[in-house]
């Protein structure tokens, strides 16, 4: 409140002093300036100026030379206070003169290897090749796919060859809606690849054929110690069967194993 009064006398002892020798065009022009949010000090000063300047020129001043001190002050003013906004980035909410931050370096990224997740199935390496291409050359692609049976484990890796198009295709890709999956698209910095990340890359993977291994390894011919060792197994494996259908309560009589003893070999007589 005291600062408002404190303008408006300003403002009317200066209106008055101008009017008083004619300088229409200078009131005006204080005007734009006490528009200006400023400090009680700074009023002061402005005001100061101002004032010097009436009493040198007194009552018959001319109103170019007036204006034109005026007109110094004001760009004065205002290139100072520009200068220090500049230098200040903010203003200590505990109080304190004005900071400012330290100036960092824009560093450009050199990642050009990303790494695809949520990817949904059915779209593999030929797929994702196919429509990756579009944003620029592609280097290298993985997959990842389970060791077993060969399926995918929804995640991979695509390597451009330029720093920019991998940039585009990490802003623009990630969270993309592509059948019911949103793509997580993400950057890798060169630091943190790691150095087998592209091993056996150029090898399609091609899954096992499981069913014709084990059904291999059951159709071997085995010796006549395995076989003892298989037909052992498979008794024991009965007989705990049977203990567990006793303890349940059913009246139930497992049939006999068929081949499990084998015959001892007949003695063979020649006569002489």
């Amino acid at each position: 409140m005291d600062f408002q009064i404190h303008k408006a006398h300003i403002h009317f002892f200066l209106a008055h002093k101008l009017n008083n020798i004619g300088l229409y065009s200078c009131d005006r022009h204080f005007r734009f300036c006490s528009s200006v949010s400023l400090s009680p000090s700074d009023c002061s000063f402005f005001s100061c100026v101002i004032l010097i300047i009436l009493t040198e020129m007194g009552a018959k001043g001319r109103k170019k030379s007036v204006t034109k001190k005026l007109k110094k002050c004001a760009s004065e003013f205002s290139a100072s206070s520009a200068s220090k906004d500049k230098a200040a980035d903010f203003l200590p909410l505990e109080g304190g003169p004005a900071r400012k931050l330290p100036d960092t370096e824009v560093r450009e990224s050199k990642a050009t290897v990303l790494y695809i997740g949520r990817i949904p199935h059915g779209f593999y390496e030929n797929e994702m090749e196919g429509f990756f291409k579009q944003f620029g050359t592609i280097k290298r692609l993985r997959l990842a796919r389970n060791k077993k049976t060969g399926k995918s484990k929804h995640f991979g890796f695509i390597e451009f060859e330029s720093p920019e198009v991998a940039k585009v295709v990490a802003d623009t890709m990630h969270n993309y809606l592509l059948f019911e999956h949103l793509l997580q698209v993400r950057l890798i910095p060169p630091e943190h690849v790691h150095p087998r990340l592209w091993k056996g890359v150029n090898r399609w993977y091609k899954p096992l054929d499981w069913v014709k291994i084990e059904r291999k390894r059951q159709d071997k011919e085995r010796t006549l110690e395995e076989h003892n060792k298989f037909v052992e197994g498979i008794l024991k494996r009965d007989k705990k069967r049977r203990k567990r259908i006793e303890a349940a309560g059913i009246d139930y009589e497992c049939p006999e194993m068929v081949g499990a003893i084998q015959a001892a070999p007949k003695k063979i007589r020649f006569a002489d």
